[in-house]
Order: structure tokens, then sequence, then C-alpha cells
């Protein structure tokens, strides 16, 4: 999957698009757009990508994984940020997680 550069998504998930700001690359970059963000932005995101996960990952498994296409790795990428705020709306009901470690103080080796 090459570098997100612009935000099309795949011809069926074209109604998506207004979330490009949430295609990101990296957890850090996904975690620090969820700390960032308005709860309702969240919110918005959550309820407009669930409803469509299966639809999306059904898409998404006609293709091998490290060869996607542009539009379906920023689909993948769309599908991820899911992933990441799904916490924030399913269990704390805000962008931040209630008790936990400050997220900038984890390291990610690769």
């Amino acid at each position: 999957m090459s570098t997100v550069t612009a935000m099309t998504l795949p011809e069926q998930f074209k109604d998506l698009e207004r979330f490009g700001d949430w295609i990101l690359p990296t957890e850090r970059e996904r975690s620090a757009k969820r700390l960032g963000s308005q709860y309702s932005d969240i919110e918005e995101i959550y309820n407009a990508l669930l409803p469509r996960l299966d639809e999306m990952l059904s898409h998404l498994n006609g293709f091998p994984l490290n060869d996607l296409p542009e539009e379906e790795g920023r689909l993948l990428l769309l599908a991820i940020a899911l992933a990441e705020v799904a916490p924030a709306v399913e269990f704390f009901g805000q962008p931040e997680v209630i008790g936990g470690f400050d997220p900038t103080r984890f390291t990610i080796h690769q």
C-alpha cells in the first residue's frame, strides 16, 4: 500500500469520503486524531462506519492484503479508524481512555 495522497474510496463507499481526515497510516496519528476530536465527531464517524463494516471487510477480502490498490488501502485505514474510535463510544463516552495511561508515553518499535 502506498502513501495516502488522495482521499478517494472505492465507488460503493464514496459517501464515506467525508471522513477522509480519519484515513491515517499510523496508530499514533489515529490516536492523536481521536484525542484531538470533539466527541460528537467521534460519534459521527462511529455511527457512519459501524453499520458498513461488514460490507467494507467483504469488499477488502477480495484483495491481497500485502498488495491492496490505493482506494482499498484507504478503505482499510478507514476501517482501522473505526477500531480506534469504537472504545471511546462503547466504553468511555469521551475521546480519552478513563483511568488510562497518557498515550504519548507509548513508543512503538518495529
